[in-house]
């Protein structure tokens, strides 16, 4: 589908009905939480739509210094949400992405659309509008907190929140938090000795929390994370938050 139909509704308002901003990242390289995403929306009681025409928000370009292809494949991606009630993405990096450069990269006319007007971030979502969730589970968890959201979309306390929330679920804060894990979308590429030095030290960290799971809202921060403790054969297993919601409400049933 190229658009989604039906009014946009006031943030403050419970949608009946969203559209997924998947992101390229997840798509290609964690599908499962997408899945998880959508399993969580559908057991609030909302219908999701996921456009096929939907893109990338343009970060990998704008951050190789390509603003002008940046706004053509941002531009993509809110055409394809244009009439959503609200649209949901389970990337803070791609959610601040589109809030801080929209306007910027597509005019001012940019900040009445969809897209933007009524973008949430998963956690932000989830913890407006699904409280009567029933969740539980008993596991150890550590937040990291990816360098976009937590920068420019201002969003530290909701993950907590919504973790929080599950019953049996001890979350345990890992030595600066807030610092990055050397993914940074293409500075991985270009400094790549230091990129698995931040790495490095961001294991180190989550490690000794003695959590069972690294926990974040940003798919790239988790794959960098996961790729590296891969390489060097460390036990760290890391999740989507997505993905423990999920596991979360699928034991409470």
């Amino acid at each position: 589908m190229t658009s989604l139909q039906g009014a946009s509704a006031d943030r403050g308002t419970r949608p009946d009905r969203v559209a997924l901003f998947a992101t390229c990242l997840a798509d290609f390289a964690a599908p499962g939480l997408i899945s998880a995403s959508v399993e969580v929306l559908e057991a609030m009681g909302i219908r999701v739509d996921l456009p096929r025409d939907q893109t990338c928000c343009g970060q990998p370009a704008l951050n190789s210094g390509f603003p002008k292809e940046a706004g053509r494949v941002m531009r993509q991606t809110l055409d394809s949400v244009e009439g959503a009630e609200a649209v949901v993405t389970p990337a803070g990096s791609c959610a601040a992405m589109i809030t801080h450069n929209a306007v910027r990269l597509l005019g001012h006319d940019a900040a009445a659309r969809s897209g933007v007007r009524y973008l949430w971030e998963f956690t932000q979502f989830v913890e407006a509008f699904g409280q009567d969730l029933d969740l539980e589970l008993d596991a150890t968890v550590t937040y990291h907190d990816g360098c976009h959201m937590t920068r420019f979309l201002g969003e530290r306390n909701t993950p907590r929140a919504l973790l929080n929330r599950i019953r049996g679920l001890r979350l345990v804060e890992m030595p600066d938090s807030d610092t990055c894990c050397g993914f940074g979308g293409t500075f991985s590429v270009k400094f790549p000795e230091l990129s698995v030095a931040m790495s490095d030290v961001k294991l180190d960290n989550a490690a000794s929390t003695g959590a069972r799971y690294v926990v974040s809202a940003d798919p790239g921060c988790l794959m960098q994370l996961q790729t590296r403790a891969d390489a060097m054969g460390r036990p760290v297993q890391t999740r989507h938050i997505a993905e423990i919601v999920r596991d979360a409400m699928r034991h409470s049933a």
